[in-house]
């Protein structure tokens, strides 16, 4: 009890002397980045990216090496972040727009259910709760959590650049952009680039007084888009690396990529770093970064599978829209000035609901409880303290466009449980033995799942989670034939794909690098 005493002293003091007395004059930087995997930058291991600005951030603070988002796509994951909720609560289950119910014109055995298409006005949002305690508050860039009545603007934000009902920037990556909340660039301005300047003029528009801001990416959500320079760079990158024939797997319900070495992608990457670097760079000018958090995070899992099948996330299986780690656990770094330990490492699971009570204790501000009821403040684990055990949930009763199945995950300590909606299956890994989820424990240790099925189930009520229902249409054999043709056929597709992306005589899609464009 005393050293613990003493340590709640050396926190108050370290407070008032490096921060003044007041721990809410503190401001606000959210990085989230679309699409982007875990694996996608250097600090995390990848040989062929390069993100020497993320890099630094990543080695500024803390990093979660067991950071989740609360969903495997989008809306949801972005929901948790603004509400402090799971998506089985707070009903966003599913990227705003995918079809459901017998709407859903795939053969499958259930039906996908409704969720809910716009944020809660009811619900008091991130963004809401800290312009309640006196800060100025910022978006750009993607919202994707409703259309008209529901845009940034509505839910707490101050100013929004960018943010609307589209999940994908409508005109590409190169203005024009065609975002009806955002005028247009010059010919050829890299979109990334241009909403990190956007959060940086807001940033010395408001040094004077607390502010948050809330950049959302677009970057590296499809379509894939780069510079020419940039794709000549990273084509002649792969090439010095060695070229591999074989890039891509199937598994299960659609081919997966297994290596790094998409130019286009690449390309992305480093103007996505760019883009971060200029954010952190106008803090360190302004003499900003003593005083301003910044939290970098993902929504969802790289897309290995489906869209532009663009990246690899081993060593997790699957990716984007999938129940394995691939799809769930994401970069999660947060920067407290004076707080968090340089290149700090924190093994705690923790979740996309966790930043909003995070945020508000960091302010001191009061917290929510009732609002933010799935998140707990990771304060004490940035102070180097621990947090309670608990166990984490996921709730996806939808198909992915990526190959995703209708399942519900519980994460309880080591063990992970999937459980599966068309057939009531069940798989469990061990993570601290099996990161790549490839050995299924369900039938050697039955005694744990139904331990953990026990749980899953029990959370499932609590929420009021929706269970999908079996659809009448569906046709087993065809489905077996339709698998089949799968695996022989997309296989070789994707990579004559991914390879003609490396030759040297390579034509791209003349709607992007055709112009000149500016150099990030």
């Amino acid at each position: 009890m005393k050293n613990r005493f003493v340590s709640i002293f050396l926190w108050a003091l370290l407070i008032v002397s490096t921060l003044g007395a007041e721990p809410s004059k503190l401001n606000f930087v959210f990085i989230l980045v679309d699409d982007l995997g875990k694996q996608d930058m250097s600090c995390e291991g990848s040989t062929f990216y390069e993100t020497p600005n993320i890099d630094a951030l990543a080695r500024s603070g803390m990093q979660f090496s067991n950071g989740y988002s609360t969903c495997q796509v989008c809306s949801p994951s972005r929901a948790s972040i603004m509400l402090g909720t799971y998506p089985a609560r707070n009903k966003i289950t599913d990227w705003i727009g995918a079809a459901t119910g017998k709407n859903w014109r795939r053969n499958d055995r259930v039906l996908p259910v409704d969720y809910v298409h716009v944020l809660p006005k009811e619900e008091t949002t991130i963004a809401e709760a800290m312009r309640a305690g006196g800060y100025r508050t910022f978006f750009a860039g993607k919202w994707h959590l409703g259309g008209e009545g529901s845009f940034p603007e509505d839910h707490g934000f101050d100013i929004n650049v960018g943010g609307h009902h589209r999940g994908g920037p409508p005109g590409g990556y190169f203005s024009p952009y065609n975002n009806p909340k955002m005028k247009n660039g010059p010919k050829g301005e890299s979109l990334p680039i241009r909403l990190a300047k956007d959060t940086a003029n807001f940033i010395e528009a408001n040094k004077e007084q607390k502010f948050f801001a809330y950049l959302s990416f677009y970057s590296v959500h499809g379509p894939i888009q780069t510079t020419q320079p940039l794709w000549q760079k990273y084509q002649k990158k792969a090439a010095a690396l060695g070229l591999t024939g074989s890039r891509f797997k199937f598994d299960r319900t659609k081919g997966v990529r297994q290596v790094q070495d998409n130019p286009i992608y690449a390309g992305m990457m480093e103007s996505l770093d760019n883009a971060v670097g200029i954010v952190l760079k106008r803090l360190r000018d302004l003499d900003l970064d003593k005083n301003t958090v910044v939290i970098f995070t993902s929504d969802n899992g790289g897309v290995s599978s489906g869209d532009a099948f663009a990246t690899s996330c081993l060593p997790f299986r699957g990716g984007k829209g999938r129940q394995w780690e691939g799809g769930i656990r994401q970069p999660y770094y947060i920067h407290v000035p004076n707080l968090t330990e340089l290149g700090s490492t924190n093994s705690t699971p923790v979740t996309g609901a966790d930043f909003y009570p995070t945020i508000l204790e960091l302010a001191g501000l009061s917290l929510k409880p009732h609002q933010h009821v799935d998140g707990v403040s990771l304060m004490p684990l940035l102070k180097g303290d621990r947090i309670a055990d608990r166990d984490l949930f996921w709730h996806y009763p939808h198909y992915g466009n990526q190959g995703g199945e209708p399942s519900s995950v519980i994460r309880s300590g080591n063990f992970k449980l999937i459980y599966y909606h068309e057939d009531g299956r069940n798989e469990l890994y061990d993570l601290t033995k099996d990161i790549g989820e490839r050995a299924d424990l369900a039938q050697s240790d039955q005694q744990k799942v139904k331990a953990l099925r026990t749980k899953l189930d029990q959370w499932l009520k609590e929420t009021g989670a929706r269970i999908p229902a079996p659809d009448t249409r569906f046709n087993a054999d065809l489905k077996q034939r339709q698998l089949e043709n799968a695996s022989e056929g997309q296989l070789q597709g994707l990579e004559k794909r991914a390879a003609n992306y490396l030759k040297s005589t390579f034509v791209p899609n003349k709607d992007w690098w055709s112009s000149l464009v500016p150099k990030d």
